[in-house]
């Protein structure tokens, strides 16, 4: 089979995408309008078929760009297909969203909505079937021997110990890693049976005699003065070439690289928040968001201040200072959950399991995390999102960035009413450190649609939590 076709098969991908999205779109018509199943009774009015038929150009248009920006056209070997079908949900949700943003906007009333929920569906069965059928048909093909790569390794570090863990992990891939040069390693050496069988200036002796397929250079930090050398022999040799850094606890899997006139520069943390782009979509859905909440919960809102008020002394409204974006202290709201307190003793520390300060009104409410929505009104003020990272009050953030590596790098995005964190169950007394990896997660990996994925998943399993004390 043809190597490197990568670029054709995301051609090939595009083609048949779109293919995809037309069909679901005219099937949805069939089954609204046309099939036995229809439930358009004679008589009912409905927009004729070439009115919903001419949207199809544009809607097609339309999607092909949400799946570049969702990432679905990236290469395949090396990825899942949990992570693929979760990014198509979230680009035909962007989609949906838009589509119906759109008839609102030119006030298209009679434009079906069932129709676009069923388009949906279609498009999100058909779309994920398509490319799962892809990688059955390629992991077949490996396991025969064909589309295979064969690559060699130039220098043992941890880079190369990881690498091969992963690929002998997912041989669906189809990688084969023949052996790895290195310097300081003895010859006959062997890690997870890849032998160790030369020096590195055995390149110019391997690279006429093999037909490889890559060169993976996965030297250590100390040898990096190499790598000049090394790449301008394997570029003469016309063998396609990888570098694998042997820093990834430092730059992150996803590194953002700006040109600088010609000069490449590398971000230590990539955060797409940081793009005025990214940050105007983000605030345009969370004022959205804030205000169709409150606008939804305002009865829930004052059955429960009405509970807080007559069941306990104090406020309805608690306000505790919070770390925020840019490490700025801003006042966080809640409904008060607890009894009145001194300040010395409101910082002891975590709520606990059975806490004896926590009222009975506020036991329901901290457990199905109703007394959280007046953060809706933190939300306007812009100093939270609808989602982000969780703030922490003063002294935790003195003590935690101390203590954890990178805790610090949450407050390079608006904290959130909900987060990546809390839908995973991280939230309440249980462990900081895999909060933050959820957290930076989150930060590193940001899109449109991740955003709407945790605020869906925050409807069905984040309000009501076990470690919600």
């Amino acid at each position: 089979m043809i190597k490197n076709n990568q670029k054709y098969l995301n051609g090939l991908h595009v083609i048949i995408d779109a293919v995809i999205i037309a069909g679901s779109y005219i099937l949805a018509w069939w089954l609204k309008f046309e099939s036995p199943l229809s439930n358009v009774k004679p008589g009912d009015f409905y927009l004729p078929m070439a009115t919903y038929f001419s949207a199809i150009p544009y809607i097609v248009a339309a999607y092909l760009v949400i799946y570049r920006f969702c990432h679905l056209y990236t290469a395949k070997r090396g990825t899942d297909s949990g992570g693929e079908f979760l990014r198509i949900i979230e680009a035909n949700i962007i989609g949906a969203v838009g589509m119906t943003s759109v008839l609102f906007v030119i006030w298209q009333q009679h434009f079906s909505r069932s129709m676009i929920f069923l388009f949906v569906v279609l498009n999100i069965t058909l779309t994920a079937a398509f490319r799962f059928s892809v990688r059955e048909i390629l992991v077949v093909a490996r396991r025969k021997g064909y589309n295979m790569k064969h690559v060699l390794l130039v220098g043992y570090s941890r880079a190369a110990e990881q690498y091969i863990d992963r690929v002998k992990a997912n041989p669906q891939w189809g990688y084969v890693i023949h052996a790895i040069l290195d310097d300081t390693v003895t010859r006959g050496t062997l890690y997870k049976g890849i032998k160790v069988v030369g020096r590195i200036d055995n390149l110019e002796i391997i690279l006429p005699e093999n037909k490889l397929d890559e060169i993976a250079i996965t030297l250590p930090l100390s040898q990096y003065g190499r790598l000049t050398d090394i790449v301008a022999l394997c570029e003469k040799s016309g063998v396609h070439t990888k570098f694998i850094p042997d820093y990834n606890s430092i730059i992150p899997s996803k590194p953002y690289t700006e040109d600088l006139m010609g000069l490449p520069v590398i971000n230590i943390r990539n955060v797409p928040l940081t793009r005025m782009s990214n940050k105007a979509c983000k605030r345009a859905l969370d004022l959205a968001g804030a205000t169709i909440g409150l606008i939804l919960s305002s009865p829930l809102l004052l059955i429960i201040a009405i509970l807080v008020k007559t069941t306990s002394e104090g406020p309805v409204i608690f306000m505790q200072e919070r770390i925020g974006l840019h490490n700025k202290p801003f006042h966080m709201y809640k409904f008060r959950s607890m009894r009145l307190q001194s300040e010395a003793d409101e910082k002891k520390g975590w709520t606990v399991k059975d806490d004896p300060r926590v009222t009975k009104v506020g036991k329901f409410i901290r457990r199905t995390s109703l007394d959280e929505l007046p953060q809706l009104f933190n939300i306007l003020k812009g100093d939270m999102s609808l989602v982000g990272p969780r703030p922490e009050r003063t002294q935790f953030v003195e003590k935690f960035r101390e203590e954890i590596p990178r805790y610090m790098i949450k407050h390079q995005v608006r904290p959130g009413l909900t987060g990546w964190a809390q839908v995973n169950g991280f939230r309440g007394d249980t462990s900081i450190r895999k909060r933050i990896d959820c957290d930076l997660y989150y930060i590193e990996n940001w899109t449109l649609g991740f955003d709407i994925r945790i605020i869906f998943l925050t409807i069905f399993k984040g309000f009501v939590n076990k470690n919600a004390y």
